[in-house]
């Protein structure tokens, strides 16, 4: 969730330099400081010595300014800090920072991936007044992309259903993307059936998080067991069953809804 006191925006309020917070990229990976998790702060990003790519104004975080930038890969890092992937930094960096990082990355994205119309492949401009390209030869108009995913606690009485996904080392609720023409309780008995082959009833929706692994806004339900046995879904899952509070595998990070869900039932059975 986007903090408070951050207050989105596409143009900055005034030319005049200040201490602003600057959200680096160098293929995907952030930079920041080594002794603290922060965000780097500077008055002008010449003064990292880094050579930016293309650069978005994201808004402004109480009095600082907020600032999207990729790089090329630099010949030295800044003193002090290092490039570090965003997924391995969910444990390190703050709440709101975390949520700013993903907000970033995911403007920076968008901004690379659409430089050219997708209809007559003319260059794109960017909008001096919303987040949005223009194409002036057909019209068209794109928007950052965001892509819905359902996420699904299961439960049957005092026991959660948890999975783990090809490869993976932690254990989580069940997940997927929502398919054309979909409703979203649609999107949850489909995919709890391709991948587990059972059914369940009782959909309720819990909340919602952006998401930057790449683009998405996880869409997050509860659901009771209705019936079959599982059988898993090799090419979507190593394994899934059925764990209580007192046997529970290695979970997601803290800051993942799926973690807020799993802690939520949790405390529900005290």
């Amino acid at each position: 969730m986007l903090p408070q006191n951050f207050f989105p925006a596409v143009t900055p309020a005034t030319d005049l330099p200040t201490p602003a917070c600057w959200f680096v990229f160098c293929q995907d990976k952030l930079l920041v400081c080594d002794t603290n998790t922060r965000i780097p702060v500077w008055t002008h990003l010449a003064q990292s010595g880094l050579l930016p790519i293309r650069q978005h104004y994201l808004g402004c975080l109480d009095k600082f300014p907020c600032y999207s930038v990729s790089v090329a890969a630099p010949a030295q890092t800044p003193t002090g800090m290092t490039f570090q992937s965003l997924r391995a930094l969910i444990s390190d960096l703050s709440d709101e920072l975390f949520a700013l990082a993903g907000l970033a990355l995911q403007v920076i994205n968008w901004d690379r991936n659409h430089q050219f119309c997708g209809r007559c492949g003319a260059t794109m401009k960017l909008s001096e007044h919303q987040r949005a390209k223009h194409c002036q030869a057909c019209g068209l108009v794109n928007y950052p992309r965001i892509t819905p995913a359902m996420i699904v606690l299961i439960t049957r009485g005092q026991e959660l259903l948890l999975s783990r996904a090809r490869h993976g080392k932690k254990y989580s609720v069940q997940a997927g993307f929502v398919e054309v023409g979909e409703t979203l309780e649609e999107t949850v008995k489909r995919e709890i059936r391709e991948e587990l082959a059972i059914d369940v009833k009782n959909i309720r929706y819990f909340g919602s998080q952006a998401w930057p692994f790449p683009n998405s806004l996880m869409i997050a339900f509860t659901a009771e067991y209705a019936g079959g046995k599982i059988k898993v879904n090799q090419a979507e899952l190593d394994e899934a069953g059925w764990y209580q509070a007192d046997n529970l595998p290695p979970l997601p990070p803290s800051k993942s809804i799926a973690r807020h869900m799993i802690d939520s039932f949790l405390a529900s059975l005290v």
